[in-house]
């Protein structure tokens, strides 16, 4: 097995055969995000993903899931994708579901039919990150893509047959977009009704852009009651959502939440109040390791 670079996937993977596909991320521009600042993008060669599938296939009796790292392999073109997904189908016949990165511009550049065909052919789960509803902070971390694009993205490749996995991150608006970014990303979780919805808390590396504006004061970070308030903001304005499986239990977080939307809303939120009332109930510092 060849890796380049570290080498990361959602936690929900944990157990997931990982396969670099690509190299990097081709956005890599977002402000918070240090993960790929190391890497040059850049697409590995098919012979050599195929030998790393094929070797995976001599050192495991049996794969249940395969992610396909790096950070957006979804920009490949379907007709890259497709073989991969075939020869995974053919050397792992056991495995249950093939998951990849994507951003939003990556799928909607794909068509209905071809979003359907990867479907068939064994992707089972995109991994988005949308990291706010709010337009300026979606602007303000370079994101590259709008709120109306990331909404239907969702949309879009959930009506194909493959579940969609939404990250937002609690903070990313600073305390002077606090209230703005808890309400709008509320109401983008409502609209999109993904299969999942995950929530991260912001936890910078010097590495990564912010934190050179969090070390000359333009921009502020939120203590772990103004996360737990804004989280509070946030799922008072998630009214909209019909169904998605809701958690904010990453290793980032102060307070572990878990529940579906809208049943369990009331529940969560009222676990936020108990936890403001008494801090003891979150997370050590010492224990938000990533």
């Amino acid at each position: 097995m060849h890796y380049e670079g570290d080498i990361y996937r959602p936690p929900s993977e944990a157990y997931s055969l990982l396969i670099q596909v690509t190299i990097g991320c081709a956005h890599n521009k977002c402000t918070f995000c240090n993960m790929y600042k190391a890497k040059r993008f850049r697409v590995r060669q098919p012979e050599e993903i195929l030998a790393d599938l094929r070797e995976a296939r001599m050192i495991y009796r049996r794969v249940g899931r395969i992610f396909l790292c790096d950070g957006d392999a979804m920009c490949l073109a379907t007709g890259k994708l497709l073989p991969i997904l075939q020869a995974i189908r053919e050397l792992f016949p056991e495995c249950e579901r093939v998951g990849i990165y994507a951003r939003a511009k990556d799928i909607l550049r794909k068509s209905e039919d071809e979003l359907a065909e990867l479907a068939a052919g064994g992707l089972g789960i995109c991994y988005i990150g949308a990291e706010s509803g709010s337009e300026e902070v979606l602007r303000q971390i370079c994101k590259g893509e709008t709120a109306a694009e990331l909404i239907a993205a969702v949309h879009k490749v959930e009506e194909a047959g493959i579940q969609a996995s939404v990250t937002f991150i609690s903070g990313l608006g600073g305390r002077e977009r606090m209230e703005e970014h808890a309400v709008a990303t509320g109401r983008m979780i409502g609209e999109m009704n993904a299969s999942y919805t995950g929530l991260l808390t912001l936890m910078l590396d010097p590495i990564a852009p912010l934190w050179q504006d969090v070390q000359e004061g333009r921009f502020q970070l939120l203590s772990a009651r103004d996360v737990l308030q804004e989280t509070w903001l946030m799922l008072d304005n998630t009214r909209e959502a019909r169904h998605t499986v809701f958690r904010s239990n990453h290793a980032s977080n102060y307070l572990s939440l878990r529940g579906n939307l809208p049943e369990d809303r009331e529940r969560m939120m009222t676990q936020l109040v108990r936890a403001m009332q008494d801090e003891r109930l979150l997370k050590d510092e010492r224990f938000r390791m990533l």
